[in-house]
């Protein structure tokens, strides 16, 4: 049984084998669809002759052996007209006689039968039935007899088979009514064997298989030649274009000649040439953009810290003013707090769009963090009349994670959460697994849309413009949450229905560098009893980082 198993998983490995060469080889379709279509063809056509050549020889060999038969039979009707036997010793002997000069034909050697006729009988003599060779009388069936009796004068023809020792050969039976004297009619049969045309027909087969074998061989080898001649070049450019799509944006094919094959290289040369210069263009004019966002909000930290003290000083005085100047020292301090705000989420934006922002990670438990994060926002939650709720679970859920990263990751969406629970409750809960650890943070206020889950991680997106906000938010929080979950080598999603609220979960690994392949936390929660389509994003559900983790992995307590 174990050798069958062995048996059977070899077999197993060589079909997959097979079928990956299958998939992966347009040189092997191809030369297997053409020997297959020219096999098919060539024995069609080998078929077709065979059985031409076959029905040519057999009706030319019929056609001839009628008509020698027609002339011994005539000859042997003139002999018994002439012969002036009168009793049955003289007729036998002249059957004996005439046998022995028909045994011999113009086309070699033959039996010769001579029977009495069925249903014939002679009250004046009796006379026996004479043959060259009585075993092989059994190749004359019934059925031809029948025909020759039924038609006295006429000749009559069967192919049969012809029983010898070495084996059946094939033959041709020729037989005619024949009358005797005295001993009335008889029945006279010729019986030839057709085995040297079957030998030549087998020789003509045999030369048309071996030649349609030759010619599947030759044409097998052209056609993965001329294969192997279209197929390098496109293996070429494929190579060429994956190490393009790779970065290096200097590949070029080499082009030699002036076919179709060359044209494709040169053209293949062209796109490259031209997407290197874009790419070139445009990566310059990124750096630019991300140097001058870079720069300006360094050099507006200078002037704001001057605007700040003069604001601070106004606030601190805004007693003293009238209630419109009140009003502006406020709204003034307020402002410069968004503004200040809006500088350091630029300069984060700055650095993930640069590659340079890092991961300073450590193993942390995940509990201790959101309790800290929680505390943080219970004011506003408070101010908003919004009841926070929090499921930790019972286990310590561990991880490496960049501590600041991830609180500002909840900050922005427990923030988001009491701003659009409008009353409604905002509960958190954490759940962990052997490979990740999740945060779900869901409210049940206005909800999201499937459009709006489309674009709630876009930057500077609101959900509504004309909404007034009271935490002062710059409309760059969820696009660095996302940003700093993927650092992680997690992932940030969000699902929605109008009017039941939002949910958001964070999945992150437990080991830095691990690969996500499942959340420990469902993102469907919401009910599909109604026709209103659930907003989910990403959709469908991503299955890894679109980057590595960049980090540094610090032990807990460095």
């Amino acid at each position: 049984m174990s050798r069958r198993g062995d048996v059977v998983a070899r077999v197993s490995r060589r079909l997959q084998a097979l079928s990956g060469a299958w998939r992966t080889s347009l040189r092997l379709r191809v030369v297997v669809a053409t020997l297959a279509v020219t096999l098919a063809s060539l024995v069609l056509l080998s078929a077709f002759l065979s059985t031409t050549i076959r029905d040519g020889i057999f009706d030319q060999r019929v056609d001839s052996l009628v008509s020698e038969s027609a002339r011994s039979i005539a000859g042997a009707q003139s002999t018994f007209n002439s012969s002036t036997a009168s009793n049955s010793t003289q007729v036998q002997q002249l059957l004996k006689d005439t046998l022995a000069s028909l045994q011999s034909g113009a086309s070699g050697e033959r039996d010769v039968f001579l029977w009495r006729a069925l249903g014939s009988t002679s009250p004046s003599v009796s006379v026996n039935d004479i043959s060259t060779d009585q075993d092989l009388g059994v190749a004359i069936t019934g059925e031809l007899r029948a025909a020759v009796v039924a038609g006295p004068g006429q000749q009559h023809w069967q192919s049969v088979s012809i029983p010898l020792e070495g084996g059946p050969e094939p033959g041709l039976v020729v037989g005619s009514t024949v009358d005797l004297p005295v001993a009335g009619g008889f029945e006279l049969y010729f019986l030839y064997s057709l085995q040297p045309e079957q030998q030549t027909l087998t020789f003509i087969q045999r030369v048309l298989a071996v030649a349609i074998g030759v010619l599947v061989l030759v044409l097998g080898a052209i056609t993965w030649m001329v294969t192997r001649q279209v197929v390098r070049p496109v293996v070429a450019v494929s190579a060429a274009a994956e190490r393009l799509a790779d970065g290096h944006l200097g590949e070029r094919l080499a082009v030699r000649g002036d076919d179709e094959l060359a044209a494709l290289g040169r053209s293949f040369n062209a796109m490259a040439e031209s997407l290197q210069e874009q790419i070139e263009r445009l990566a310059t004019l990124s750096v630019l953009q991300r140097r001058f966002v870079s720069d300006v909000s360094h050099e507006l930290r200078t002037p704001l810290a001057t605007v700040r003290m003069a604001s601070e000083l106004l606030y601190d005085a805004r007693e003293t003013f009238d209630a419109p100047v009140q009003r502006s020292a406020e709204l003034m301090s307020m402002q410069l707090d968004r503004f200040e705000a809006l500088l350091g989420e630029l300069l984060e934006i700055s650095r993930f769009d640069a590659g340079a922002a890092m991961l300073d990670a450590e193993s942390r438990d995940l509990r201790v963090v959101i309790e800290t994060t929680v505390d943080g926002v219970r004011p506003l939650a408070d101010r908003k009349q919004v009841p926070l709720t929090v499921d930790l679970g019972q286990a310590a859920q561990t991880a490496d994670i960049d501590v600041v990263r991830v609180e500002r990751i909840l900050r922005n969406l427990l923030s988001n959460a009491i701003e659009h629970a409008e009353g409604g409750p905002v509960e958190v809960v954490l759940r962990g697994d052997a490979q990740a650890v999740a945060v779900t943070v869901r409210d049940h206020g206005v909800g999201l849309t499937p459009e709006e889950a489309d674009r709630v991680f876009d930057r500077f997106w609101r959900a509504d413009p004309a909404r007034a906000r009271t935490t002062g938010g710059t409309g760059l929080g969820l696009s660095i949450a996302l940003e700093d979950a993927l650092l992680h080598g997690g992932w940030l999603e969000a699902a929605g229905r109008p009017g039941e609220g939002a949910l958001f979960r964070l999945t992150l690994p437990r080991r830095a560098g691990m690969t996500l392949t499942a959340s420990p936390l469902p993102l469907d929660v919401f009910s599909d009893e109604d026709d209103e389509p659930v907003a989910r994003w990403p959709e469908p559900p991503v299955n890894g980082p679109s980057v590595v983790p960049r980090m540094v992995v610090a032990e807990e307590g460095s």
